[in-house]
């Protein structure tokens, strides 16, 4: 049985994350050590995501501990990933998917629909604030960064009227109770890869590949791969309005995707079906830069609100 020592965020969920591997690895009856690593994106807490919009913001020093041999693989949630890894990482694992839907999450009110007039909903992504402008555009949308426990903290003292948030890491961390409405992916479209977690490894590491394939779950790495290309053709990082969310149906994978202004002004959605996850991203990918997925995109980078770069 092998050694293996996992990279993770310091996070709550990331540490639940890493822990839910572990015991699985432990299980199989290895011994595995685990190294919190603090990211970019902990350290800069005061600033909205999508202003900060640097890609790998939450992996590029777990990818570091990888390259220096200091950890053997990496835990992340999938959304976190660069649809590009660099040349000396691949993902060895896409995990059985928790619930890739966002929720809505509120002391007082049952709804997006059942909020009132210029509510103040808090969410650290575009993607989300497009979508729900989109569907209430009189509603104030404010940054809310931090953990989960401070983001409903701040909720449930006040500061805002609802938050949106992912099922995922609500389920995972058992804390549901505010959870008043799990949002339609026709409403709001998921980030792509959302729900899943992906196991890095360095690139050709085929000891450890080979230990981890009984994590590999063939239906999420075919939704998520699909929604990956789909991102990966907009030039998108996970802070970029895109929504992406691909199921397995029988022996096709249908997908849901989006590109939005911010302000909710303009939504463009796509649905299609296909055999090949990848090339059906790329296709809708296409399809949405065409019908203006491409001027939306200029105009959210040129004005700002998110300046991703190429890992």
């Amino acid at each position: 049985m092998a050694r293996l020592r996992i990279g993770s965020r310091g996070s709550q969920l990331a540490l639940w994350q890493a822990h839910h591997i572990s015991d699985l690895l432990r299980a199989q009856g290895h011994t595995v050590e685990l190294e919190i690593i603090k990211t970019t994106g902990d350290k800069i807490t005061d600033v909205a995501l999508a202003k900060v919009g640097t890609k790998g913001m939450f992996t590029k020093e777990i990818e570091e501990a990888l390259v220096e041999n200091r950890v053997d693989l990496a835990v992340h949630s999938l959304k976190d990933l660069p649809t590009e890894l660099a040349a000396d990482f691949e993902i060895a694992a896409i995990t059985k998917r928790e619930n890739p839907r966002d929720v809505f999450c509120s002391v007082n009110f049952a709804s997006i629909e059942a909020l009132p007039e210029r509510a103040n909903v808090g969410t650290s992504s575009l993607r989300r604030q497009a979508q729900l402008k989109a569907v209430r555009p009189d509603l104030l949308i404010h940054p809310l960064r931090g953990n989960v426990d401070t983001r409903l903290r701040k909720l449930e003292s006040g500061d805002y009227d609802a938050i949106i948030l992912a099922a995922a890491g609500l389920n995972r961390l058992g804390k549901t109770q505010l959870v008043r409405q799990v949002i339609p992916v026709e409403v709001m479209t998921p980030a792509a890869g959302q729900g899943a977690l992906g196991i890095e490894i360095r690139r050709g590491d085929a000891a450890t590949r080979a230990l981890l394939a009984f994590l590999d779950d063939a239906d999420a790495r075919a939704a998520t791969t699909c929604e990956r290309a789909l991102l990966n053709k907009l030039g998108g990082g996970c802070q970029v309005p895109i929504g992406a969310f691909a199921e397995v149906r029988g022996a096709k994978v249908h997908l849901n995707a989006l590109v939005a202004h911010p302000d909710g002004s303009k939504v463009l959605r796509e649905t299609r079906e296909g055999n090949d996850p990848e090339r059906l991203g790329n296709e809708v990918g296409e399809t949405l830069l065409r019908r203006g997925g491409d001027a939306i995109l200029e105009e959210v980078y040129g004005e700002g609100f998110a300046l991703p770069q190429q890992p």
